[in-house]
């Protein structure tokens, strides 16, 4: 459980928190209805979480969301959710390196404009270490979200202890419309990602039925918790105008409270934030591999494990995909277009799983039942689709990639069956 706690928690607590709460309150403009949102985020990622857990519980296998697919609509469509998820963690792992080097370069200037080579440096660090086997990237998984949770929390004490009171914000009259709500609610949903990280680990566990719940559930609260706590220190901190103009509000925050080193201690926080983000995603990304090939959905030998209990083809054909991904594109922003498109169907897919699987097999055995089903399972649906749906618009470029991407592994799949 222990696990599942580290790889939930710290593949959601990070970055996103300490960016997103200034264009959340750019949106609202009103800290009642801001702490508002993230409360009904944090919900509604719970309402996911209890979802999946069912799920995760009733087939506890390598692969999360292509092994609930594939059950549910078959190879065609598990295929296509395990190819792209695949894929999509491949480019978080891009661009999470890309984001560690860009922080490196603040600390260390001689560092910049060598984004590429750093990064592919940084991934190749975390590879060495997976190869040394479960044990020992499970607990540096473990130690660098406990120091990250300490860091937050150390974040949250400093700014409501040590705020000023003149630095609160006036009361302001909400200037609310539907549009600044939905932008807001979709920005607070993307910081939540992340939650279901402990489904690709169920086949590990040795009691699934017991540790899963806890750690999905107890994670989505504790982020929950952390997530709430930082927002209401950055207004008892920022004026609500400058939060909402604010770039990395935390930074600005610490600046008040520290002084001219708070921007360097709020990037040595990213740094740490990303420790155990970049871990657990390379973690995640080898056992789908390993699961499309010992089903022969995909090469097999991707199914080999080694002494250490790591599937160390699958990771080193992850890596490769990466290195692609960081020399072809080389941005943060572009790498992060494609793997949004993607985690929205893949979501949408696996939340009407959980109806099909309900209906088609109502006497399979299930540890954890999703509390307020069919409700919950409605709400996480449409929220999924509506999420897809903003997504297809905002950006149709990366959306034509993404399409192109998935018709490809579907045309090789196809290619492999006949």
């Amino acid at each position: 459980m222990g696990f599942g706690l580290a790889v939930t928690i710290g593949s959601t607590l990070g970055v996103g928190i300490l960016r997103s709460p200034g264009p959340v309150a750019d949106q609202l403009r009103a800290p009642g209805v801001i702490v508002a949102a993230w409360l009904v985020g944090g919900l509604y990622t719970l309402l996911g979480a209890v979802c999946l857990t069912e799920l995760g519980t009733m087939a506890p296998q390598a692969g999360g969301y292509y092994v609930y697919a594939r059950r549910a609509f078959g190879d065609w469509v598990g295929f296509a959710v395990g190819w792209t998820d695949w894929l999509t963690y491949c480019a978080v792992l891009g661009y999470v390196s890309i984001a560690m080097t860009e922080f490196l370069a603040k600390l260390a200037p001689p560092l910049a404009g060598h984004t590429r080579a750093i990064a592919i440096a940084v991934l190749l660090g975390f590879v060495a270490l997976q190869w040394a086997g479960v044990r020992i990237s499970s607990r540096f998984q473990e130690w660098t979200t406990a120091l990250k949770c300490l860091a937050f929390l150390a974040l949250i004490i400093a700014g409501l202890v040590l705020a000023h009171p003149a630095a609160a914000p006036a009361a302001t009259a909400p200037a609310l419309s539907l549009d600044g709500a939905v932008g807001a609610l979709q920005l607070v949903v993307i910081t939540y990602a992340g939650w279901q990280s402990a489904l690709y680990f169920t086949e590990e566990d040795r009691d699934t039925a017991r540790n899963l719940p806890r750690a999905m559930i107890g994670g989505v609260l504790a982020v929950l918790a952390i997530y709430v706590l930082v927002n209401l220190a950055l207004l008892a901190i920022l004026p609500i105008d400058q939060l909402a103009h604010s770039a990395l509000p935390a930074a600005d925050a610490a600046a008040v409270v520290v002084g001219a080193r708070g921007e360097q201690l709020i990037t040595i926080l990213s740094l740490l934030s990303l420790l155990p983000l970049l871990n657990a995603i390379m973690m995640i990304g080898t056992r789908i591999l390993y699961a499309l090939g010992r089903d022969r959905l995909l090469w097999a030998r991707t199914a080999e494990v080694n002494a250490g209990g790591t599937p160390g083809v699958a990771t080193l054909v992850t890596t490769a995909v990466t290195v692609v991904l960081i020399v072809a594109f080389g941005t943060f922003q572009r790498l992060v277009a494609i793997a949004s498109c993607y985690l929205a169907i893949n979501y949408a897919v696996c939340c009407l799983a959980q109806v099909v699987l309900r209906r088609r097999e109502p006497a399979a055995p299930r540890p954890f039942r999703a509390w307020a089903y069919p409700w919950s399972a409605v709400i996480v649906v449409l929220g999924a689709l509506a999420f897809l749906a903003s997504a297809v618009i905002a950006d149709r470029a990366s959306t034509l990639t993404s399409l192109v991407v998935l018709a490809a592994g579907l045309a090789g799949f196809a290619l492999r069956r006949r």
